[in-house]
């Protein structure tokens, strides 16, 4: 196995973290135009405090090794699921960065499985 791996994981895992935290808390304490975008996209009111739960969640679980593939595959199902809405509904401005978080925690969950795999 590559040494650099396990430092590349770890560092884009951070990152991601930081990522999802950062939206968590925009998520929690939403802006009025998130708010109306989260209306525009036909969810309730109160749907952006799940939102924001499940990127907690991610954040968390990327950070410890053990659980990081469990908190990129979760980061990567929110992603997806914001990339699908946005998509959806036409609003290609904002399907950007989700997309590529998207990716980042794909990339994110296949390292921290082939440093779990070359551990073993």
């Amino acid at each position: 196995m590559n040494k650099f791996l396990p430092i590349i994981s770890t560092t884009l895992a951070w990152l991601l973290a930081a990522f999802f935290l950062f939206g968590a808390y925009g998520n929690a304490f939403i802006s009025e135009e998130n708010a109306a975008a989260y209306t525009a996209w036909g969810y309730p009111d109160w749907f952006h405090y799940i939102t924001a739960i499940l990127e907690l969640a991610a954040a968390l679980l990327l950070i410890r090794a053990g659980s990081r593939p469990y908190g990129a595959g979760l980061g990567a199902m929110v992603m997806a699921a914001a990339s699908l809405t946005t998509l959806l509904n036409a609003d290609y401005d904002h399907a950007v960065a989700p997309s590529i978080v998207l990716l980042v925690s794909l990339i994110v969950l296949g390292l921290s499985l082939a440093v779990r795999r070359a551990a073993n």
